[in-house]
């Protein structure tokens, strides 16, 4: 009878929890930390996707029009889907969590002018590419076989042309824990919003949370104090807050957006060196054949590193903690 009764209320909690959409999985487990299981959260980019050219599914839609928050975070995809976001669900909250953030400039490789005309038709062919794969999702949608095949292309395509946009500011602000900490207020002071009768419990958790920050700020620089200016080369710039924060110099491998030509290659290979590197950091959103060959050239390894894993804290540290071995 008793296990009757907690499945029936563990039923009841999931019908009426209410609904929030964030856009990348470290958002799900910073909503988490201080919701709950009070919150049901919804992650717009899936899993092995990245956040730059990701196209939502009809069926996320409509689950969207369930929640009363988007939680966003400013990455490229939300800047065309964001409104259409709005217009599909008009009574829920828009809530940009990088409020109060002082962001920098995206980092840039030395090569970046070069092949500025490859980029621009890199560009169109990505936006083309974009029309014709929404239009064969719409063909398609209602069919599982197709959305499958669908998406393995479409996994495929990012694998190979990322599409990010490499000027501007940087929207990587989660993997910063002390950023975060802003990120962590705005999505509480929403949460109170939307369900006062939880505040107790929310402030907890939120306050909590701001320990774990703090806690997890403080491991990172015990790792990372020795090492001081020391550099890490990633395929994707995508660690440049993390660098700053730590006092460590992300190199990046991509030339916009880009596998970088072969005498572009050389020059990484020897800037690897003179830098003393001997671990190439790679993400599995993106290619991975330039970081592995700087890596071969250097007598060093590649490790995988996901910036939107949702093991959050773990990843943090494990970056760190490679970075300091690759050292010793």
């Amino acid at each position: 009878m008793k296990k009757i009764l907690l499945t029936f209320l563990a039923l009841s909690i999931a019908i009426y929890a209410k609904e929030v959409t964030v856009s990348i999985l470290p958002q799900k487990y910073f909503v988490e930390k201080i919701a709950g299981d009070k919150i049901e959260v919804n992650v717009m980019v899936r899993k092995g996707f990245s956040p730059a050219t990701y196209e939502p599914k009809t069926s996320q839609m409509r689950k969207l029009s369930k929640s009363e928050v988007y939680f966003s975070i400013d990455v490229p995809f939300e800047k065309s889907w964001l409104d259409r976001f709005k217009n599909a669900n008009k009574k829920m909250l828009v809530v940009d969590t990088t409020a109060g953030i002082v962001k920098q400039e995206m980092e840039a490789h030395n090569h970046e002018e070069e092949g500025h005309d490859d980029h621009d038709e890199h560009k169109d062919h990505d936006e083309h590419k974009d029309h014709d794969d929404h239009k064969k999702h719409d063909e398609h949608d209602d069919h599982k076989k197709h959305d499958d095949h669908d998406e393995h292309a479409e996994h495929g395509e990012e694998d190979e042309h990322a599409g990010h946009d490499h000027s501007g500011l940087d929207p990587h602000v989660w993997l910063d824990p002390i950023l975060v900490k802003t990120q962590a207020k705005n999505i509480y002071d929403t949460l109170v919003k939307i369900d006062s009768a939880n505040k107790d419990f929310y402030t907890t958790n939120y306050k909590n949370f701001l320990l774990e920050l703090d806690t997890l700020d403080a491991k990172l620089k015990n790792i990372l104090k020795s090492y001081a200016d020391k550099s890490f080369m990633v395929f994707h710039p995508s660690w440049g807050y993390f660098a700053k924060r730590y006092d460590v110099e992300q190199i990046s491998i991509e030339i916009q957006g880009k596998e970088p030509k072969p005498s572009q290659l050389v020059e990484l290979m020897d800037e690897a060196k003179k830098h003393d590197i001997k671990i190439v950091f790679v993400s599995p959103q993106f290619s991975q054949k330039g970081a592995e060959t700087i890596a071969k050239n250097i007598k060093g390894n590649t490790a995988i590193i996901n910036p939107l894993s949702y093991k959050w804290d773990e990843n943090l540290l494990q970056v760190a903690t490679q970075i300091a071995k690759s050292y010793k």
